[in-house]
């Protein structure tokens, strides 16, 4: 019990510091990578409960990679075009 209650506040944590931090691409990454890593423990807390099969999580894993790795692409893509990763000139350049 004790254990989801400090899920679901990371979770509620990592949502304000999304909110919160939203000047750098960088940032943005590494927070969706800490609520990705909640979502993480949540489902393995809630697999252990009901005694189900711990193979999904390891696909879930597959997953965060895959979208980390796709993440890190677009930012470098994105330092390379544009000279950095501040969202405010990123903006500009679109106008």
């Amino acid at each position: 019990m004790m254990i989801t209650l400090s899920c679901f506040m990371m979770l509620y944590f990592g949502l304000k510091m999304l909110y919160m931090n939203k000047d750098h691409i960088l940032m943005v990454l590494m927070v969706l990578e800490f609520l990705s890593l909640v979502i993480l423990l949540l489902f393995v807390n809630l697999l252990f409960i009901y005694l189900f099969d711990m193979m999904i999580t390891v696909y879930f894993l597959v997953v965060m990679v895959c979208e980390a790795v796709l993440g890190l692409v677009l930012l470098t893509l994105l330092i390379r075009s544009h000279g950095s990763d501040y969202m405010k000139s990123m903006i500009l350049l679109l106008c």
